[in-house]
């Protein structure tokens, strides 16, 4: 089936008729379709097929017992109306490019697999990359069934519902040591590419990244007939941090985003009790993010306790910064350059990948798709078609490089 036609059948799963964005959260049932999608593509290619004790699904072509394993893909699942490019373009690409690896004859000398992780955006249980951090050990068993849906669902439940054992969750370093090279296709979250005027780049490294909760609790009231000097209202103290978070992200030269707010008790005349939103924060180097979350949260109690608001902080995530391997990214870099004779931008990126949880474990690389617009985790995400054969065409050439040896 050629890339077009992949793209096709994918295109409608879990897509929003109202936003034109998708939902394809983990373990519901468009998770299920991209799953089923996923098996169907591996079976029709003769690849051998399984599920990890993750949930991760892998397709191989040859034994992976032998070791040293070149290994692609990426994840199917997505953010609350995001794209259709993030995740499926590494998947949907992985596929093309056998096939175009077929169709020249190519001789493949290391085991070859592709890969779609579960739960990468973390869009239901609010952690990111969750079958691959599984995988790599840096999220355990333990903490795993306690993360928790907005409807209080937990994970192992909700993979109980779709057919799945969570009892068999963690550390998975036998699969990980097979493997001798990661390499993920990704459409590009920026406009470097755009505005360098090339359609692939590869990345160079992995902004430092958290996830922090700032639980702002005041006191419940009328809105009608309590007096402004009277209240204990949270919402105050929370919308200093929203601003905050820009002035000390503009100074650094980082990003700083709070992206979700939850409001208790949520009356439209009735002053809040609790405020809770979630800080996004990221930046080319630790010092940097330290500062710029040091910054946010100073201002936060500032105001909380002149408006009489208590103020709790949690990280609930962090990753720093990912350098991707040095030998393989300059492999890339020689391929492309002396094999389909394109330049080939190193970028760093601020969003997080698979890729970046996996590279303390494995040899591992990326490269990056033309974005347009730059747009990413929204409907406007978008890469034309002859950049995504193109990407397609480059991850083929690398894929081929470093099988052959």
């Amino acid at each position: 089936m050629t890339f077009h036609g992949m793209w096709a059948q994918l295109l409608p799963i879990g897509r929003s008729s109202a936003s034109g964005g998708y939902r394809r959260f983990a373990w519901t049932g468009p998770d299920a379709e991209c799953r089923a999608w996923f098996k169907e593509q591996a079976e029709a290619r003769g690849l051998a097929y399984e599920v990890d004790r993750n949930g991760n699904q892998w397709a191989w072509l040859g034994d992976p017992a032998e070791g040293d394993a070149v290994v692609t893909g990426s994840h199917l699942d997505s953010v609350p109306d995001g794209g259709a490019f993030d995740g499926p373009l590494g998947v949907v690409s992985s596929f093309a490019a056998l096939d175009e690896l077929r169709s020249r004859g190519a001789d493949f000398g290391r085991p070859f697999g592709i890969v779609n992780f579960g739960d990468e955006e973390g869009a239901r249980f609010g952690l990111a990359c969750v079958g691959s951090r599984l995988a790599a050990g840096q999220l355990t068993r333990e903490q795993a069934h306690r993360l928790t849906d907005g409807d209080g669902v937990t994970l192992p439940r909700a993979m109980e519902a779709a057919g799945y054992d969570p009892g068999a969750l963690g550390p998975d370093p036998e699969r990980l040591g097979r493997i001798g090279a990661f390499v993920e296709l990704h459409v590009e979250q920026g406009r470097a590419l755009d505005l360098s005027g090339d359609p692939v780049g590869v990345a160079g490294a992995i902004w430092p990244h958290g996830r922090w909760r700032f639980d702002f609790r005041g006191e419940a009231n009328h809105a009608g007939t309590t007096r402004l000097a009277d209240r204990r209202d949270p919402m105050l103290p929370y919308a200093a941090a929203v601003l905050a978070a820009r002035r000390e992200a503009e100074r650094a030269g980082a990003v700083a985003t709070f992206g979700k707010i939850a409001v208790e008790p949520g009356g439209v005349n009735a002053v809040p009790s609790l405020v809770r939103g979630w800080l996004d924060s990221r930046a080319a180097d630790q010092a940097r993010l330290d500062t710029v979350v040091a910054g946010i949260e100073t201002a936060a109690r500032e105001h909380a306790e002149a408006h009489g608001v208590g103020l709790d902080v949690v990280r609930e995530s962090f990753t720093p910064v990912v350098e991707f391997d040095p030998a393989l990214r300059d492999e890339l870099a020689r391929i492309l350059g002396r094999d389909a004779g394109l330049s080939v931008p190193v970028l760093g990126t601020g969003a997080g990948h698979d890729a970046g949880i996996l590279a303390g474990s494995v040899p591992t690389a990326m490269l990056f798709v033309r974005n347009p617009t730059g747009v990413s985790h929204s409907p406007a995400e978008f890469a034309a078609e002859d950049d995504c054969l193109a990407g397609v065409s480059a991850l083929a050439d690398v894929l081929e490089g470093l099988t052959r040896r």
